[in-house]
């Protein structure tokens, strides 16, 4: 059986409250876009979990795949499988990929193996292996509070807009990420900037709180927001808390964008 766990981009990420036990709420809109890793799930003798593509450093057992298949075999008489996953979603960017394919495996097992189990229920399995898991059991537009874990479907269709996305030689980590951030209630909450559906009204509105810390101790990561910008986007930001940025355009944007071949890019309509 094979698979193809997407990625997914933030619409606005408001930082509002530092919580008692250390961790911040926030308020976002995830939306699902179509970069795709590559899972394969097979039966097999005994258990193994491969990987190609972007490599993924330290420990494979720490990889969400496993981490999603050994949540089920403790509930579930779950025989091995052969595993296989391709990266094509960049690491530490804040596309989700890693949580992509850990919700993606639960779906995939479910299957496969015709637990019968419903989404709500899957739900609960994905929110065991990280806050963005959940939103990948149902894949559609949804308004994220809390630690990340309270979801809630919201009504938002940028389908026949184009999506760019690049990421820099440079990964930031979600630690380094919070470590200088300061929370603090927008002057406008996301649901209501995005209720206008165009992504034209959303530039200076919808803002990623992240970007002002991250900004000031990787400067260059600035000038990328403000050439997607100078490409035509309609709307340009960081995504979540890693260093890949995204422009919504109206046409698709010229191939030949200048930035840096080093620099991982992708182009799609959304």
């Amino acid at each position: 059986m094979i698979s193809f766990p997407n990625a997914k981009i933030n619409l606005g990420l408001n930082i509002t409250e530092k919580r008692n036990d250390g961790f911040h709420n926030i308020s976002s809109c995830l939306y699902p876009v179509p970069l795709h890793d590559v899972l394969e799930i097979n039966l097999s003798n005994k258990f193994s979990f491969e990987l190609s593509g972007w490599p993924i450093p330290g420990d494979k057992s720490h990889n969400l795949v496993i981490k999603a298949y050994n949540l089920l075999k403790k509930d579930f008489d779950l025989p091995n499988v052969a595993a296989h996953l391709h990266k094509n979603i960049p690491l530490e960017a804040g596309l989700g990929g890693g949580s992509s394919d850990g919700s993606f495996t639960l779906r995939m097992l479910n299957e496969f193996f015709e637990l019968f189990l419903s989404d709500s229920v899957l739900e609960d399995y994905a929110g065991m292996l990280g806050s963005d898991c959940p939103f990948f059991i149902y894949n559609r537009p949804a308004l994220v509070s809390g630690r990340g874990e309270e979801m809630e479907a919201f009504n938002l269709n940028l389908r026949g807009f184009h999506l760019y996305l690049v990421k820099p030689d440079v990964s930031i980590s979600t630690k380094e990420a919070f470590r200088n951030i300061h929370a603090r209630q927008p002057q406008v909450d996301i649901p209501v900037i995005l209720s206008c559906n165009e992504p034209g009204a959303w530039a200076g509105n919808l803002k990623n709180d992240f970007e002002k810390v991250i900004f000031h101790h990787h400067p260059e990561l600035s000038e990328i927001k403000k050439k997607l910008y100078s490409l035509g986007a309609l709307y340009a930001s960081m995504t979540g808390s890693g260093s890949a940025f995204y422009g919504i355009f109206k046409d698709p944007p010229e191939f030949e964008t200048g930035f840096p071949d080093r620099y991982f890019s992708w182009s799609g309509q959304l």
